[in-house]
């Protein structure tokens, strides 16, 4: 991946053409949302699937969670979320069958159920692009680090930390949490890994950043998102 110039984009639409302008016939394409948790990549990473078309297909970063089990042996359920708490190796295990084609399904989360699902996504017949997303895909910390060069292309989604605290805090409160309690949980996890990933990011082909001249409007939960000038709609 090209790590020389951040290109800012106008649009999703826009976006979707640069990733699919990236296609060879000899080739599957590789790349990755990141960006800190709360931040969006999920709802643009399905708006650009839906844009690129069946050829696409999505993978969660999500899927690779370590379960709660082994979380708890670890001490480390408190902190679910934070790098630690994943499986790196099963994850670049599954991004090197992805792209050789050897693997035809892979794991994804269910936040309800707060579970990795086993073959919970298939890949399509007549694959061209994968799309990943993940807080972890451009960190610059050991082990995640390497992760950057696995990618053809990249994109950074830049959230104002204000924003971010707001949508994971409703993020709790819609998964029945009391809100003491979902700002608690926030706080001491949620921020706590999204200025990890932000302090540790390392650059990105393309940057989308939120605007906005009112915090306080409604646009801070439902995600108005935007890079350039004319931006694109996206959810935390």
């Amino acid at each position: 991946m090209s790590t020389n110039q951040t290109l800012q984009i106008p649009d999703a639409a826009q976006l979707a053409e640069e990733i699919t302008a990236l296609v060879t016939p000899a080739k599957i394409v590789t790349v990755a949302i990141a960006g800190p948790p709360g931040s969006g990549k999920s709802t643009l990473a399905a708006d650009l699937a839906r844009r690129i078309g069946p050829s696409c297909c999505l993978i969660p970063m999500d899927g690779f969670h370590l379960d709660n089990a082994t979380l708890s042996a670890r001490g480390l359920l408190s902190v679910k979320g934070a790098p630690e708490t994943f499986d790196l190796a099963g994850f670049e295990n599954l991004i090197e069958a992805l792209q050789t084609g050897r693997a035809t399904q892979f794991p994804t989360f269910d936040r309800d159920l707060d579970s990795v699902i086993e073959k919970g996504g298939s890949v399509p017949d007549e694959l061209s692009i994968l799309l990943f997303e993940g807080n972890y895909l451009l960190f610059d910390e050991p082990g995640w680090a390497g992760l950057a060069e696995t990618w053809d292309a990249a994109i950074w989604l830049d959230v104002p930390h204000e924003i971010l605290e707001t949508r994971l805090i409703k993020r709790w409160l819609d998964q029945g949490m009391p809100e003491a309690e979902a700002r608690e949980r926030a706080q001491a996890n949620d921020l706590v890994n999204a200025r990890r990933v932000n302090d540790r990011a390392l650059p990105a082909t393309w940057i989308m950043r939120y605007e906005s001249s009112d915090m306080e409007s409604s646009d801070m939960e439902s995600g108005d998102m935007r890079s350039g000038d004319e931006g694109s709609s996206v959810s935390a």
